[in-house]
């Protein structure tokens, strides 16, 4: 494995940033994690996009262009010789003092890292799985928008520990007011009565890059999508459920809560828009 730190590439074991780097002092920069298929980055301008514009709203200034980005990446894929897989791209607000305030950081750090994917088992994409509401509630967008992929993710962490400790594999967050948001780190989609329905951003949702092409897929094959604000009311009364994300791509949701959705299995709405998506990314 060879990682790009700030234009060279260094080995697996020689990969190394200062201990005084603000991204691991205080989680002070922004991420993208990005898939390969067959070769190919996938969406990669509209992830290179989403960072930069994650960079400007937390006055993070990233060295290079975003021309300069996209060829970086595809580099980092041909070094790596990496023909399905998975792209950590990150930029820090990089070295300085011990401090918050990040104008005493020189310059920003870039780090882009190709490795495999952990893909989730074979028996969640059949079965489905089940889930349940975290206690701990989003970050109100009035604080920090979530539309900023920043690398503190503690609050999806606290969630994502909470589900784990009651012997569930996801739990769904909900916003202050009681909005659904999101997953710990997928996007959640509902359908009713053959309508897709995801959380819009203002509730506390990530812009997912999944999410967008799922949003366009389904409107591809027929189906009316709507971003709308859900309950968990909403939730236990779909017909289906289910999450998208760059790991976990599209994946089923059969109970949340011990409520059954729909019949309690991966519906036919579920079916038709994993099968488009897979036809997409294997283009």
């Amino acid at each position: 494995m060879k990682i790009f730190i700030d234009g060279k590439f260094y080995a697996k074991e020689d990969a190394k940033v200062s201990v005084f780097d603000h991204g691991l002092l205080y989680g002070d920069g922004v991420f993208e994690g990005i898939r390969i298929y067959n070769g190919k980055i996938f969406k990669a301008k509209e992830h290179i996009v989403r960072l930069y514009e994650s960079a400007k709203a937390i006055f993070l200034k990233i060295e290079y262009t975003q021309d300069e980005m996209e060829k970086l990446l595809n580099e980092a894929v041909k070094v790596n010789e990496k023909k399905d897989g998975y792209i950590r791209l990150i930029v820090t607000r990089g070295d300085g003092p011990l401090g918050i305030d990040p104008f005493q950081c020189a310059k920003s750090k870039l780090i882009i890292i190709v490795g495999d994917i952990t893909l989730y088992p074979k028996e969640f994409y059949e079965k489905g799985i089940e889930i349940i509401t975290s206690s701990y509630r989003r970050m109100p967008s009035e604080s920090l928008d979530p539309r900023i992929k920043s690398l503190n993710y503690l609050n999806n962490i606290l969630a994502k520990i909470e589900a784990k400790q009651n012997n569930y594999f996801e739990s769904v967050m909900l916003n202050t007011k009681g909005f659904v948001a999101e997953c710990t780190g997928d996007n959640i989609f509902t359908v009713k009565n053959n309508v897709i329905i995801t959380p819009p951003s203002y509730d506390g949702a990530l812009e997912g890059i999944t999410r967008n092409t799922v949003l366009q897929l389904a409107n591809k094959i027929g189906f009316e999508t709507r971003e709308m604000s859900l309950t968990r009311y909403d939730l236990y009364n779909s017909n289906e459920c289910f999450l998208t994300g760059t790991g976990a791509e599209i994946i089923p949701v059969v109970k949340i809560d011990n409520n059954i959705i729909g019949d309690g299995v991966c519906g036919n709405v579920t079916k038709k828009v994993i099968l488009e998506f897979r036809r997409f990314v294997s283009e």
